[in-house]
């Protein structure tokens, strides 16, 4: 264990080095700042490092407390750390900002060893680093991640909206990557297929000899070029259905030009242009109910803030949650569910403009984008309109039934200027509602947007 008089100097040694011209001692020459305390986390000494860092002498940090520099909103859970350390007798560690004398905030590392011999009950040394850049660099890294995140799923969005299937490769010829039409004409599901052998997943043979092609994708590795289908080219489906297709293999590259794989395009030769387009359409659309789906939501949403920004309008966002969802399918059947929310998916189209989005978000949520509203109060009269549509009796199986909404409401900007922000209010203002039994109602919805609050 390490011992406080082996490292630091004395109380009359610290005073001789304070004098003019007097010599430093060991701990000065140090980069890191040193900072030494009692068991109460009491300062005992600092070096000039630690001085340096935090903006204090070392007579004003004699006797206070080590996290008296602590930026405040980072305190308590520090403290709270530091205190479960000298209660068990162990070492501490933890990052967080400090507040240095001149107001500047700076991130720190702060490493506490107990010391032997500095009194009753032992003490603690600290080593302080300055680690702001790595936490600016951090941050960096986690913004990039992000955006490379938001670029996936934009990659992801396009290719399963397309009307060609796509299905990609590494170089020792395993599936990597299959978009939604792919695992349509090939029967596997994107799950299933990764990791397999192509030749298990894209079986093709030639239409006259019914013998086996060769691999499109491994061609194009070898060539390192886009190579064409050979003609007359069958593609055997997982269920043995054999499909006519057409289209080309290419080589994928890394950011140093070699190459690391390949991508199959191709489609249905039988499939005429209005399949295609049907294609595209079940990308963006829920196979049950027929509305958007959450991929095309995201995209409306982009389309409807752009031009909401460019008039200064607002939008809304309609977070819809079906009530008791679960008892109606145990009582009623899992068809008879169905039905309901086919229904419903009418009730709410009908209750909207045809320039808003009604989307099936999953489930038995539903969320609604109204774009370009005068004022909040608009969408308030809207879910309005929705919970009274929804609550007109209807038969369905032989039952009548009518069902019951919870909603909430988020306004663009008062509320957020991201899909996700407002997605992220408005279901936490239906989980109020349905928690309250209320009327829709908004989150965190500053008065000065809404005109006035809806009677709850």
């Amino acid at each position: 264990m390490l011992r406080y008089r082996d490292f630091f100097p004395l109380a009359a040694d610290r005073q001789a080095n304070a004098s003019p011209g007097k010599g430093v001692s060991l701990s000065d020459t140090l980069p890191l700042g040193i900072l030494v305390t009692d068991r109460e986390g009491k300062c005992l000494y600092s070096n000039a490092a630690y001085q340096k860092l935090c903006g204090w002498t070392g007579d004003e940090l004699i006797g206070s407390h080590w996290s008296s520099v602590i930026h405040p909103q980072d305190h308590g859970k520090v403290v709270r750390h530091w205190d479960a350390a000298v209660l068990g007798h162990k070492s501490f560690l933890c990052e967080a900002r400090m507040k240095r004398s001149n107001g500047e905030v700076v991130w720190i590392r702060r490493n506490a060893a107990l010391l032997a011999d500095t009194m009753p009950g032992h003490g603690y040394v600290h080593t302080v680093e300055d680690i702001s850049t790595y936490k600016a660099h951090e941050r960096a890294r986690k913004k990039a991640e992000e955006q490379l995140f938001e670029e996936k799923e934009r990659a992801q969005v396009t290719l399963d909206s397309i009307g060609d299937a796509v299905l990609s490769t590494d170089i020792d010829g395993r599936v990597s990557y299959m978009n939604v039409v792919a695992e349509t004409l090939t029967g596997f599901s994107r799950q299933e297929a990764i990791g397999r052998p192509l030749g298990e997943v894209f079986q093709v043979l030639d239409a006259n000899s019914h013998k086996p092609m060769a691999d499109p994708a491994r061609r194009a590795i070898r060539s390192d070029s886009i190579v064409a289908l050979e003609a007359n080219a069958l593609l055997v489906a997982r269920d043995g259905v054999e499909l006519a297709i057409e289209d080309s293999a290419a080589p994928i590259h890394n950011r140093y030009g070699v190459v690391i794989g390949a991508v199959i395009v191709f489609h249905d030769a039988r499939f005429s242009r209005e399949t295609t387009a049907r294609m595209a359409y079940l990308a963006q659309h829920d196979a049950l109910t027929d509305l958007h789906n959450r991929n095309a939501f995201y995209e409306r949403f982009e389309q409807s803030l752009a031009l909401a920004r460019r008039h200064g309008q607002q939008m809304a966002l309609l977070f819809i949650d079906l009530d008791n969802f679960k008892s109606i399918n145990d009582v009623l059947g899992h068809e008879s569910g169905d039905m309901i929310l086919i229904a419903l998916a009418e009730k709410l189209k009908a209750c909207v403009r045809a320039t808003d989005t009604v989307c099936r978000y999953g489930g038995d949520e539903f969320v609604v984008l109204l774009s370009e509203i005068a004022q909040p109060d608009h969408a308030f009269a809207v879910a309005d309109k929705i919970r009274e549509a929804a609550a007109a009796p209807m038969v369905i199986g032989g039952h009548d039934v009518a069902l019951q909404l919870s909603i909430g409401v988020s306004v663009y900007p008062d509320n957020g200027e991201t899909a996700d922000e407002l997605l992220k209010k408005a279901d936490a203002a239906m989980y109020r509602v349905k928690i309250l039994n209320r009327r829709p109602i908004a989150e965190h919805l500053p008065p000065v947007s809404a005109g006035r609050q809806r009677p709850l």
